[in-house]
């Protein structure tokens, strides 16, 4: 893969793969501008804009478009040479796949920079290690949100968690210009000045990093497999290298029974010595019965989990779950590269890295079986690709529907194409599991874990499979985070990186602007990552509050 471009160019076109037989746009390209490629010149029919592809050669209808070296879609027309491709000249296509011989061999990259490195954890009883100390308050069915939300009311600005920062004031000059008589044009260009940060509390338990508080719309009413799959993701979240201890609130009656999660607590920890409160509000009556008991008990486990202290452990405890959101026609060759060389770093030490959104993995499962350690593995794989998509299309929807409008607008015109780059955060190392949601990461390497595209329902599920910090590209700028695990977010262009400040922590975009390259981008990353997991650095999710949580109903959803 040609993306390590040369430090301190700036390049106007890239070729992925040798095998490609289209290239990449770095910057806004007019039409009639000569390409010097291949030792020939060719001019561009159409203009291109940064980010989207354009033929080297012309294409008649039903020739295939290569791109990283992969089937990426068919001409539905003949494309001249220089023209854009598009969604108007180009269909979604990619190659079938098969169980292939195994292909476990691969280059480690040069681990010497973070041999012997170390970070500050807080270690649990079952041998992981977690980044944060987090108390978890949840609910097994939406009916009790609303007791959830008053825990949160009691505790949160008691114990020193509340977030101060707040839009208020902002209100309070509106209510006041709309009180003195301002026009509605006068309120809409009145320059609001931002709130400042007030001083932050002090924590009553200085060793616990906060009370989540988490609400759903699950738990009843579904189909059993929904509420069994809730119960599972849960129990993730219960046994979590992040999660001291949690506060569960049933009501009695709904399909996520309590001794589902237990049985789901105890097939991923046997040992599980956590503490952990559950509470049924039809056995203990009234609002205020079931309030005082959680209270009580919350508190306590916070008492203990308080006793708990960062201590150092290997980077290998490290899980890192993979993944993106809002991409762009950059992400394969900027961030996602990144991550990919980051997770062939951690697994050669030792750690785990979890690659998810099995829908944008379509066009690469060849590859991906291939580099599966053994046959039982590879099929698991393709058996659950395979049954994921016929679900979709048959429902009408299969994964060819994956790219959202933002990502065909900024260059990612196929789901094979936006797949291929998607595919790179998973580095080259070989693939030791695969897991189908909810499932727990039990091996070290590379694991490929069955979720949706859509990232955050994605990132959910890569937290209760036990990753502690979570790497997110995105070229368009997205806002989430997770209740327990440090969201990292990594920017494949240096435009949204300055547009977005408040939630983007890391630029790749340097790769792009030939400042860095893709070697350097990780090492970067990497120190960062080890920051992070110490508690010295809070990633932008964090300091926002943005505590996403989206259960998978096993429904379809790309």
């Amino acid at each position: 893969m040609n993306t390590n471009f040369e430090e301190g160019k700036k390049h106007r076109f890239l070729q992925i793969h040798a095998q490609d037989n289209v290239l990449v746009a770095l910057q806004d390209l007019a039409k009639g501008e000569e390409i010097d490629f291949g030792g020939k010149t060719l001019v561009l029919s159409t203009a291109v804009e940064s980010k989207h592809k354009f033929a080297i050669g012309s294409f008649k209808k039903g020739d295939r478009i290569i791109m990283y070296g992969v089937l990426v879609g068919i001409a539905n027309q003949d494309i001249a040479q220089g023209e854009a491709i598009t969604v108007k000249n180009v269909d979604h296509a990619s190659s079938d796949y098969v169980l292939g011989e195994r292909k476990s061999h691969w280059d480690k990259p040069d681990t010497s920079a973070f041999e012997g490195k170390i970070f500050n954890g807080f270690h649990r009883a079952d041998g992981s290690v977690g980044t944060r100390n987090f108390w978890l308050v949840i609910p097994l069915v939406f009916c009790e949100n609303r007791n959830v939300n008053v825990l949160k009311e009691a505790l949160d600005e008691k114990l020193g968690y509340k977030k101060v920062k707040s839009y208020e004031n902002e209100v309070e000059s509106l209510i006041s210009m709309y009180k003195t008589g301002k026009s509605t044009e006068e309120i809409l260009n009145a320059d609001l000045m931002a709130t400042p940060n007030e001083a932050k509390r002090t924590r009553l338990f200085p060793n616990v990093d906060g009370v989540k508080f988490i609400t759903h719309d699950m738990g009843c009413g579904g189909i059993k497999l929904d509420a069994d799959s809730l119960c599972g993701l849960i129990a993730g979240y219960i046994t979590h290298p992040n999660v001291a201890g949690a506060t569960i609130l049933s009501l009695g009656c709904q399909h996520s029974e309590v001794g589902t999660l237990q049985n789901e607590i105890r097939k991923r920890d046997p040992q599980f010595s956590k503490p952990l409160t559950i509470l049924e509000q039809q056995a203990l009556g009234t609002e205020t019965n079931l309030m005082q008991e959680a209270l009580k008990r919350t508190f306590a486990g916070l008492v203990e989990a308080n006793k708990n202290e960062r201590k150092p452990a290997p980077i290998s405890k490290i899980c890192i779950g993979l993944e993106c959101g809002g991409s762009d026609g950059f992400s394969g060759i900027s961030a996602n590269p990144a991550l990919g060389y980051v997770s062939d770093i951690l697994v050669s030490l030792g750690g785990s890295v979890v690659l998810s959104e099995f829908p944008e993995l379509c066009g690469v499962e060849q590859e991906l079986s291939d580099r599966c350690v053994d046959e039982e593995t590879a099929t698991r794989f393709m058996h659950l690709m395979r049954t994921y998509n016929a679900r979709a299309v048959a429902d009408g929807s299969g994964f060819y529907a994956n790219p959202s409008p933002g990502n065909i607008r900024d260059g990612l015109i196929t789901d094979a194409m936006k797949s291929a780059g998607a595919a790179k955060k998973g580095g080259s190392s070989p693939v030791t599991a695969v897991l189908d949601y909810p499932e727990k990461v039990k091996s070290m390497g590379l694991n490929l874990l069955c979720t949706p595209g859509s990232d955050v329902e994605s990132t959910t599920a890569e937290v209760a499979a036990g990753a502690n910090i979570v790497l997110f590209t995105t070229g368009l700028g997205t806002p989430t985070g997770n209740p327990v695990t440090p969201v990292i977010k990594l920017s494949t262009n240096t435009k949204t990186f300055l547009k977005m400040p408040d939630i983007i922590d890391i630029n790749c975009g340097t790769i792009i602007d030939g400042s860095e390259t893709i070697k350097e981008n990780a090492h970067r990353i990497l120190d960062y990552v080890i920051r992070v997991a110490s508690g010295e650095e809070q990633p932008k999710a964090m300091q926002l509050g943005q505590d996403d949580f989206i259960p998978w109903k096993r429904g379809v959803s790309l």
